[in-house]
């Protein structure tokens, strides 16, 4: 059919690919239906789209639940391990090699600063050739017939000359100056990298060295060595973060028996999880735990476990026969559910001889069967934390201690302590000092004197971050305390297992003594801090050397 005039119109859409020309004889027509079709193509795009994305939504939340499958299970595998861990907690220790390696506590580390490099040389350009080509005038006819133009041009290239030379002697200058600057710096950076390497390998040498007296110390059987290596020993033994792992060691070495209070884990410390499930129809998480009485069991089966271990690694570590026996008490801190007040219990004791738990095969026993073999005593459900008597308790006693005066009452500001009696002074800084501990609950007690300035009194810190056992020396000095009193001092801390060292001094320290604390669990107060420390606790005094000096030799002089 022919068309006396024919209207079209091309409509397109790129994301169905669709393509077609609408023709017809009446261009309204034509538009009308050519946006119909628009119209059309592009519900169809957008139901298109939206199917597309329900796909890809509901290929997501599969592709999640899978990945949430997949997470749970997992997690079950997880928290499986981790059962098996606390089952296998003796068979874990019977694969390790317990006995302290000394040569592996050493620092065999280099410094590994770079050492700086020589700067290389700036040259200074060569010194300009009067003789040169480009320095002597182009003379032509003209200039041999003219003199002055002669002249001109000789005058001309004598200020080449003389410029070149100015620059010359400028970048000559340039260069010297900044290799001497370059020297200089190398100098000073070469310095500071040779005192950086001194410092290290002094400090690592001194380390190295107080491991190397350590092991000496424990060869030759000193009982505080023997008691810092069993420390060791106890440390080294890997359990989840946690079980707390603290413990008190204590060895006599006329019996040769070793007593240890060691803080087990509380049943709340215990894993529980088993499983974790996903439940898919409502798209949410569900932890599976042990039941209450696979709870107990587990509990229970765990610090018979730990107890065999501890004893196996000390025996098994023991390489100088210093143990014939261990006994071992273990503490729990719990609620007590009665008053829910915080209680601290020993829930099981039990000694066994060196010869009679070597013979134990670790890998075969029943370790309740073993426990109750070796007579230890407590609950037959240990998951009840009913407390029983240790067979053998630690003693806290030394004999070293001794009671102590109150000082710090009868000393006013016209006191000078630098002259103060040594035994009053001894007693002043164990006053000081036990009112600084006693106001988180620790205790201070003071030795037997002996005026030399050694041991003159011990503190005991219970907090579980930076307490333990502190050794503190009393110097009633009049001159600069040396680098030896330090040097005594970190070597008594070292013999008294402590976990640090305080130096009181009513003078000061020289260089080479704070250079040695450095790095050291070493404190060093001097009169200064004292005074200060004398004024925190409400009590005024004064330190004047000088004085002090003149008041002890007048006092040498009436003994004489």
């Amino acid at each position: 059919m022919a068309y006396r005039n024919v209207h079209e119109v091309e409509v397109k859409h790129s994301g169905l690919n669709k393509y077609r020309v609408i023709r017809g004889s009446d261009r309204y027509v034509v538009e009308q239906k050519a946006r119909a079709q628009r119209n059309q193509w592009a519900d169809m795009w957008e139901k298109k789209q939206e199917a597309e994305a329900k796909k890809a939504e509901r290929e997501k939340m599969a592709q999640e639940k899978e990945e949430k499958k997949m997470f749970a299970l997992q997690q079950t595998e997880e928290a499986e391990e981790e059962l098996k861990k606390i089952e296998e907690t003796l068979l874990y220790t019977l694969s390790v090699d317990d006995k302290i390696d000394w040569e592996n506590l050493k620092d065999k580390g280099e410094f590994d600063k770079p050492q700086p490099t020589s700067p290389t040389e700036l040259n200074s350009p060569p010194r300009p050739n009067k003789n040169n080509e480009k320095f002597q005038p182009q003379l032509g006819l003209l200039d041999k017939i003219f003199p002055s133009m002669k002249e001109k041009k000789e005058k001309a290239m004598e200020e080449d000359y003389e410029k070149a030379l100015s620059e010359w002697e400028t970048e000559k200058n340039e260069a010297k100056e900044k290799n001497n600057e370059n020297k200089t710096n190398y100098k000073k950076k070469l310095k500071e990298w040779e005192e950086g390497k001194v410092l290290f390998e002094t400090s690592r040498d001194e380390k190295n060295e107080a491991i190397e007296k350590q092991k000496e110390n424990y060869l030759n059987k000193k009982p505080t060595a023997i008691i810092d290596y069993c420390d060791m020993v106890l440390s080294n033994s890997v359990y989840p973060d946690e079980f707390p792992q603290e413990f008190d060691i204590d060895y006599n070495p006329e019996t040769k028996i070793m007593i240890v209070d060691y803080s087990l884990p509380s049943p709340e410390d215990v894993p529980t999880l088993k499983e974790v499930k996903y439940i898919q129809s409502r798209n949410e998480f569900k932890d599976v735990h042990l039941s209450e009485a696979a709870r107990k069991k587990l509990y229970d089966g765990l610090l018979y476990n730990m107890t065999l271990r501890s004893l196996h690694e000390l025996f098994e570590a023991d390489v100088i026969d210093a143990l014939d026996a261990i006994v071992f008490n273990g503490w729990v801190n719990s609620v007590d559910k009665a008053t829910g007040q915080a209680v601290n219990a020993c829930i099981l004791s039990v000694q066994a001889s060196k010869e009679e738990f070597l013979e134990i095969n670790l890998e075969q026993v029943n370790p309740k069967m073993c426990f109750k073999k070796l007579k230890g005593i407590g609950s037959s459900k240990l998951h009840s934390l009913s407390p029983v008597a240790p067979i053998i308790k630690i003693d806290r006693e030394d004999p070293r201690f001794v009671s102590s005066y109150e000082v710090a009452g009868g000393i006013d500001e016209s006191e000078n302590i630098a002259a103060m009696d040594w035994q009053d002074f001894e007693n002043l800084i164990r006053e000081l000092f036990e009112k600084e501990f006693n106001q988180a609950g620790g205790e201070v007690k003071i030795t037997r004197a002996s005026k030399d300035g050694g041991v003159d009194a011990v503190a005991f810190d219970p907090d579980p971050l930076r307490g333990g056992k502190m050794v503190i020396q009393a110097k009633r000095y009049t001159n600069v305390v040396g680098v030896s009193a330090v040097r005594d001092l970190y070597g008594t801390v070292m013999n008294e297992g402590a976990t640090k060292g305080i130096l009181v001094s009513t003078a000061d320290y020289g260089p080479d003594a704070y250079s040695f604390a450095k790095d050291k669990p070493l404190t060093l107060l001097n009169g200064n801090n004292l005074l200060h420390l004398l004024e925190r606790h409400g009590h005024k005094a004064k330190i004047d050397l000088k004085e002090a000096k003149q008041e002890l030799k007048e006092k040498e002089m009436d003994k004489k």
